[in-house]
Parts: structure tokens; sequence; C-alpha cells
């Protein structure tokens, strides 16, 4: 027994010795168990494993833990641009198969739609994109069932309008888990994903922080959010919005000195013409130009867009 202790010893002592430098907090064992003549013990040191996990390191529940209220900084008014770094270079696809976005964060129908719906079939699996702990998994209206997570950033993520939830409040996540089945509860004309990102209650477009190609990319690992990026009024729901996409706070505040430019109206203009050929929406024309979306255009009339 003794002979079978001495020859593990030798053959620890040997593989940390080819080992990379070891760090300060480590636990040196000395033993002296008796060996042949002529060898000498072996020190064999054994470092200790930081088993501290991302939510030991970071509490994300110090603050707005509100497991009854969907947004709970309503009355948090945020200073832009906002700063949201990522220690990862992609996320974990929400749905198994192929991403199909049926409708984009953006203008709809008369109304915001603050968040991208993904197709899929009621029934199917959802998974969380990133790391995370469970603030809300409830029936909301609107949303119908629905799980907020809260990732380790300060991002949330929902997703909504699901047939069945599978996780409880302060569960906590790694990115792909597993936490419901799609479906069509809610406010909803049909079976799909709505999925909501934001940050301290503002939402964000979630095409400007993931792309939802096959690579299943974060943008960047710092990224600066302008408003331009959290108003529904700037996008349309129909169309894929044009990436301007902010690494640094110096690109984030140059973007918001705004271009101005003055349109002259032609035969056959409207409000909806102007604003998808301008890429700006009615609601920032009808602000700048102290007009309703009602008013009729005069053919050689002056408006003023805000690029």
């Amino acid at each position: 027994m003794k002979q079978i202790l001495a020859l593990y010893i030798l053959f620890l002592a040997s593989t940390l010795s080819h080992s990379q430098t070891l760090p300060e907090d480590s636990l040196k064992i000395i033993l002296n168990p008796t060996l042949k003549k002529g060898t000498k013990p072996q020190e064999v040191i054994i470092p200790i494993i930081n088993l501290d996990s991302k939510e030991n390191n970071i509490d994300i529940k110090s603050e707005f833990w509100d497991t009854v209220n969907f947004n709970p900084y309503r009355n948090e008014i945020a200073k832009f641009p906002i700063e949201i770094k990522f220690e990862d270079t992609t996320f974990a696809s929400p749905i198994k198969k192929e991403k199909v976005i049926t409708s984009r964060y953006g203008w709809r129908n008369g109304r915001s739609h603050k968040g991208i719906d993904i197709d899929l079939i009621t029934g199917d699996s959802v998974a969380s994109m990133l790391d995370g702990i469970v603030r809300f998994a409830r029936y909301s209206r609107g949303h119908g069932n629905v799980v907020v997570v809260r990732h380790y950033n300060g991002l949330e993520t929902a997703y909504a309008h699901l047939s069945k939830i599978y996780v409880k409040l302060n569960d906590t996540l790694s990115k792909g888990q597993f936490i419901g089945k799609g479906g069509n509860t809610g406010r909803s004309t049909g079976s799909h994903l709505h999925l909501v990102t934001s940050y301290k209650g503002h939402y964000i477009h979630p095409e400007y922080i993931f792309d939802f190609s096959n690579e299943n990319k974060i943008r960047a690992n710092q990224i600066w959010v302008t408003k331009e990026w959290t108003r529904a009024s700037f996008h349309n729901a129909r169309r894929q919005s044009k990436l301007k996409l902010y690494k640094t706070k110096e690109e984030a505040l140059a973007s918001l000195v705004k271009t101005k430019k003055v349109y002259i109206v032609k035969s056959g203009d409207t409000l909806s013409r102007i604003s998808k050929r301008n890429n700006v929406s009615i609601n920032a024309i009808c602000k700048t130009n102290s007009i309703r979306k009602t008013s009729t255009l005069r053919i050689g009339q002056k408006l003023v867009l805000e690029l």
C-alpha cells in the first residue's frame, strides 16, 4: 500500500512540474512515506480551485429584483448613451431550428412592437440565450406565459407567448438551458416567440445587440446604445433596420448630433412614402415640422427631416 502511495505522489509531482506556474492561493502538502533508500520525498502542490460562479461574483439581484412586475424600472430615467458589456462572443439560439423573424422591432399597426417575433410551432423548446437568473415567470397580460431572465451584465431577455413554463423564480440558468415551450398565449394571433431585450427597463432593438443568423454572434463585447435603438417609432416592424453599431462612447455621442435635411414635397408624396424613402418615422416628421399625421401635404412644401 505504501509503495502504491509513493508511486502516486511521484506521478503527481511529475505532472505538476510540467504545468504552468501555480497561483499563490495553493495548498502545499508534503508527505513523508517510507520510500526506497536514496529517494527524496516530493512536494505536491494542490491549487485551490475557485468555485465562485458568476452569481457569487456579481449580485444581479441587489437592485430592482421584482418578481411580480414585468418592468420594475418604470420610474427610472436612463442617461444615454447606455453601455452594455458582454463576456461571451456568441449566444444560444432561443429555438432549436432556423430562426425566421416574422415581425421586427418597430412601429406596427399604429402601436409600438417592442421586440421581435420568431416563428415556431406550439410545443417547440425555448432556451435562455445567456447565463442568468429567472426574475419573472408567470402569466402576464399581453405577453401570456412569459419568462424574464436577468443576465450578469444587467441585460434582460424575455420569452413571451409560451404554452408552458418549466422554470421557477430565482432559478439559475446556463446559456442554452431549456426554459419552456413555445405557444400562442396572451395577445397573439398565432404561435411564435416574442423576444424582448431590455436594459434597466429600456427596451432595446434585439437585432442591434444580437446577430440572429446561424452564427449566433453578439455584435460586440462593448456596445453603446442610443435612443435611436430604444424607440420603436424610429423603426418599421415590417423591415430590417439599417444597422449603425456604436462600439465606443465617442461614436455614440457623435451620433446624437442629428443631420437636418430639407425635403421638398413632390406630386404623389405622402408622409408614409417620405418616411420610408428617408428612413425617418412619421412621428418624427410630424414632431419636427409641427404637423399632424392627417395634415394635407402641398406640392413644393418644405419639410425638415432629422436624419
